[in-house]
Order: structure tokens, then sequence, then C-alpha cells
């Protein structure tokens, strides 16, 4: 009988709460409220503010750069949440480029820019539509050369995804020796995780490597659990809470593209490479220490002369051929 009445009305209510759940409010159509309300806020990272200080020392112009396909290399995928690390890291250092500077040229996705070409050649595409069958000469014209060229890009991929290089925890219970009586629980855990990003800049012409960056970045997850768990009076209470926090994975790898776009951005600009560091980036200052500036790589080469070797200098010519092939009168003539 006591357990019957609880289940009568939990069967009674569960219409009412359907209805609830099913109803939509008729002032604005919905049928839920959505919680939360934070404001879009710049996606910044830790180098953004040395990129800007790139783009803030005005001088020579720095040369276009396109982006190519930067891949996730990692290999980890989960057949339920998809790929662990984010797909989009050439818009990241689309977007560090911009940041410091420099001109982008776009060939990450041409789709657009191909059919209006393609609309343009077939004469069909036009810049004032409405003068359509009123004006002879409508169509958008191709000029030779109107597309602006490259001088450099940026290609390279993710290629590391490191899950627990490092974990400690506690995990500690007590409580009363008897079977009724009050326990408690603490459980603590701390792990780290890296990911790693190679990028190059290749000079567009040539297709020479002038620049390689190779950085990883540690990612730190905190986990604390607190519970108890107790008899009183009859009635048994298990309470228990936590919190758990963990650095955003995508935002470590758009961390790891403004941090290798920077160099590339100093060299084509040919600033000094600590120039726009602060004191956020102080180890990593001092590991890169020892790199070569690529600056005079990246400037304009001049153009390499070509030796002509002097008669002297040639290699000296072996015995004329005196082979059976000389001998017309072996020749077969075709039929």
């Amino acid at each position: 009988m006591k357990l019957r009445q609880p289940l009568l009305l939990s069967v009674a209510l569960l219409p009412v709460l359907t209805a609830c759940a099913t109803s939509a409010d008729p002032k604005t159509g919905l049928y839920a409220k959505p919680i939360g309300g934070a404001p879009a806020t710049v996606n910044d990272t830790a180098y953004s503010s040395a990129l800007r200080c790139l783009a803030q020392n005005t001088g020579q112009t720095p040369p276009r750069v396109a982006v190519g396909a930067i891949s996730d290399l990692t290999g980890k995928r989960d057949i339920e949440t998809g790929a662990k690390v984010t797909q989009g890291a050439a818009l990241f250092a689309m977007t560090a480029l911009n940041k410091a500077g420099v001109p982008i040229v776009e060939r990450f996705d041409r789709g657009i820019s191909d059919v209006e070409i393609a609309y343009a050649r077939d004469r069909v595409l036009s810049d004032n539509p409405q003068q359509a069958g009123t004006v002879a000469d409508n169509a958008r014209p191709i000029y030779a050369g109107q597309i602006a060229g490259s001088d450099y890009y940026i290609v390279g991929g993710i290629t590391e995804l490191n899950y627990n290089i490092s974990s400690s925890g506690l995990d500690a219970r007590g409580g009363d020796v008897g079977t009724a009586g009050l326990k408690a629980s603490l459980t603590t855990g701390k792990f780290v995780i890296n990911v790693a990003i190679d990028l190059r800049l290749i000079d567009t012409r040539s297709q020479e490597v002038v620049d390689i960056t190779s950085y990883q970045k540690q990612i730190v997850g905190r986990e604390i659990k607190a519970g108890v768990f107790d008899f009183l009076n009859g009635n048994v209470f298990d309470i228990s809470g936590g919190k758990s926090a963990l650095e955003p994975i995508q935002l470590a790898v758009r961390t790891l593209v403004e941090r290798s776009v920077y160099d590339f951005a100093a060299s084509l600009r040919q600033q000094p490479y600590e120039q726009c560091m602060g004191d956020d980036a102080k180890a990593s200052r001092a590991q890169q220490a020892k790199r070569p500036n690529k600056s005079s790589a990246v400037a304009a080469a001049p153009s390499r002369p070509v030796s002509t070797p002097s008669p002297a200098q040639a290699a000296p010519q072996g015995p004329a051929y005196g082979g059976p092939y000389l001998d017309r009168s072996r020749w077969v003539p075709k039929s």
C-alpha cells in the first residue's frame, strides 16, 4: 500500500509533465529558452598581441602569402565524436597572418571565384545585370594577370596528440568502523597531454622551403571530487560533488599556429625576431635564441650567376666512336 500511492501519483502527474515539455510559449514560439548569454569575445591567444605588434611596424610591404592544407595528421579519431583536434587549422593561420598585417591571397577555397571566372569566360556574368539585353557589352571582362599571385605559402600539419604523458592524484576515504556510520571520500587528479604542429614556409616560384617551425604545447586537466555517505534514521544519504577543468585542445592548436606564424611574419617583414615578443614568451624566446635569422632567405635573393667553364676547364672529350653503327652498308632500309 505504501508503494502503490507514490506510483499512482507519478502516473497521474505524467501527462502534466509531458504537456509542459511539449507546449510552446505563445509569445516567442519556443519550447525552451536557451540558457547562457555570454557575449562574443575576441578569440586571442598569448601571441596575438605580438602579431599585432608586427602589423604596427610600418615599413617595407611584406610579400603576399597563401595558406594551403594544414592537416590533422594525429590519427586520433573516435567513432562517436570524430576527430580529436580541429580540422580548421588553415583558417587559424589566415587569421594569424591578418593580425600580423601580412597580405593574404585566397587559395584555400576557390569555389566561388572559379565559378565566376567560368561565367565571365562564357560572358554571362555581369556587374550590372539589370542592363542585360539593353547594353551590348555588359559582360564582366577577364584581363590577363588580374589575379594576384602569392610569393610564399604555408602548409603543414598537426602532427602529435599524446594523451596522459603525466598524471597524479589522491584518493582518500575514511569514516566510522560501523556499518551505519558516517563515511567520506576525497578524490583529486591532475593529468597532462600535449599537441604539436609542424609548418613550412615555401617560396611559390622556386618551391624552396625557406623556413620550418615545430612547436608543441602541453595541456593540463584537473579534477576534484568529494562525497559523504551516511545512514540517518533509517534513510540512506549519498552526497557527492566535484569540479573538473581542462584547457581547450583547439585553443592550444590555435596558440601553436599563431606562434609559428609569428616566426614567418617576422621573417617576411624582415624584422628582428625578438622585437615584439613580450614577457609572456620569455621561455620560448630563450629556447629560440639560437634560431637562425631567416630574413635573408625570405628577402628577394639575387639571381645566381651561371658560370660557363672556359675551354681549359671543359671536360676532356673521349675518343671518337668507331663502332659498326657508322657503317652505312650495314643499315637495312625500311620497306
